[in-house]
C-alpha cells in the first residue's frame, strides 16, 4: 500500500512564502514523475508543477518565476518552495506521483488527500 502525506500548508499574507512536502511511503519499486496540483473554491483542479525522477520540472503559467517544485529521490519526497503568493493562489493543494508498487510491472498515480493554503490580502 502506498500513502502520500502532504505538509506545510497554512494561512500567510500576500507576498509571503510557504513551503509544502509530500513524502511517499510503502511498497515503493520506482518514481517516475511527481508533482503538485490544487484545486481553488468552484473550481477544478489543475496543474502547479511537476518533476521528473531526472529533476526536468515543468510550472503552470500562473506560477512561473514564484513558484519552485524540487525532489530528493532517495526520501521519495517532493516540495513545493512558493514566494511571492497571492490572493489567487489560495486553494487546496494535492500531491501526487506516478509510481510503481514494488512487486508490479506497470506505474499508476497516487494522491496525497490535500492541504490548504490560504493567502490574506
Amino acid at each position: 500500500q502506498v500513502q502520500l502525506v502532504e505538509s506545510g500548508g497554512g494561512l500567510v499574507q500576500a507576498g509571503g512564502s510557504l513551503r509544502l512536502s509530500c513524502a511517499a511511503s510503502g511498497s515503493i519499486g520506482s518514481i517516475n514523475a511527481m508533482g503538485w496540483y490544487r484545486q481553488a473554491p468552484g473550481k477544478q483542479r489543475e496543474l502547479v508543477a511537476t518533476i521528473r525522477s531526472g529533476g526536468s520540472a515543468n510550472y503552470a503559467d500562473s506560477v512561473k518565476g514564484r513558484f519552485t517544485i524540487s525532489r530528493d529521490n532517495a526520501k521519495n519526497t517532493v516540495y513545493l518552495q512558493m514566494n511571492s503568493l497571492k490572493v489567487e493562489d489560495t486553494a487546496v493543494y494535492y500531491c501526487n506521483a506516478n509510481l510503481r508498487v514494488a512487486d508490479r510491472n506497470y506505474a499508476m498515480d497516487y494522491w496525497g488527500k490535500g492541504t490548504l493554503v490560504t493567502v490574506s490580502s
